[in-house]
């Protein structure tokens, strides 16, 4: 099996993001329903995006402001989903710290709620 050709790993999320396209003024609103390393859906209503399309995608995470440049893989009614065109180990770092972010913030109610239960039981 060829593991190069496999979707990385999705963590679902709902994070609001400003994005605009490479050569737009103005930022539209959407939000990120699941990311992995390489890449993310972002739901939006009233867009058209065109495969290839260049976006800068702008959200805040631990209130600091980040900012990641992507590509549109696919576009719908709903959203698209894009791959992300990291620059440099930064810009792979913020990907990574967000996942991670999301990842521990979720097991962290885990954890509260499994001492609810656990309390009552």
């Amino acid at each position: 099996m060829d593991t190069n050709k496999l979707p990385a790993p999705r963590t679902p999320l709902y994070l609001e993001v400003g994005f605009k396209r490479n050569y737009a003024r103005e930022e539209s609103k959407g939000t990120l329903k699941n990311i992995s390393i390489s890449g993310a859906f972002i739901e939006f209503h009233g867009e058209t995006f065109r495969a290839n399309e260049k976006l800068y995608l702008r959200f805040v995470v631990s209130g600091r402001e980040r900012k990641i440049a992507a590509n549109v893989i696919w576009s719908n009614s709903l959203g698209c989903g894009i791959k992300f065109a990291p620059a440099n180990n930064r810009d792979v770092q913020i990907v990574d710290d967000l996942i991670y972010f999301v990842e521990n913030n979720r097991d962290g109610r885990r954890d509260v709620l499994d001492k609810i239960f656990k309390k009552v039981s």
